[in-house]
């Protein structure tokens, strides 16, 4: 299994298994990277303006790992193990449900061969009582899941509060003349 550079289970033997869409992908297939970062990577970026900054991997024979820029971070919704979703209380200062868990840290790495190999950066959102699990025992990210009771009971009084805050109360309600 992947470990993190402390030494922790990541939950996956291959982080590109869970690895989405490149965040630098624009909708047209072209590499965002490649248009707006020139300067940091000055060959790659001559590569993709040579042609038309389409994207490493929109070639069918290629993939994710071809490119040295991929990165695919989460939109944090819902747990990937468990489901549970994330409600966030606005104004609040709380602590959100689910939480960013690296399955791949984006440094340089080196193969079997010694050579340098990219690392990319890949994330998943993972509630905090499995992302708990993950590092602290051999739970994986894919396990077949239920949300731990104590993370149900976390949602359900957020989504208590903002039922609340949606309540409706009609102006005869809120100011009662008095009765004489």
């Amino acid at each position: 299994m992947e470990k993190t550079p402390d030494g922790t289970p990541v939950g996956v033997d291959d982080p590109y298994e869970f690895a989405g869409r490149c965040d630098h992908l624009t909708g047209d297939g072209r590499c965002r990277y490649a248009l707006q970062y020139a300067g940091h990577d000055p060959t790659f970026a001559a590569e993709r303006r040579a042609d038309d900054y389409q994207c490493v991997a929109a070639d069918e024979n290629a993939d994710w790992r071809d490119c040295p820029h991929y990165r695919s971070t989460t939109d944090g919704r819902e747990c990937v193990r468990c489901g549970l979703a994330e409600v966030r209380m606005a104004h609040e200062s709380a602590r959100p449900l689910l939480e960013e868990h690296h399955l791949s840290y984006g440094d340089e790495a080196s193969n079997a061969d010694g050579e340098d190999e990219p690392n990319h950066e890949i994330t998943v959102a993972l509630c905090r009582w499995c992302h708990t699990k993950v590092h602290k025992s051999f739970a994986r990210v894919d396990d077949d899941a239920s949300p731990d009771p104590e993370a149900v009971a976390a949602r359900e009084g957020r989504r208590g509060k903002e039922m609340d805050e949606f309540g409706f109360s009609s102006a005869k309600e809120r100011y009662r003349p008095d009765d004489g």
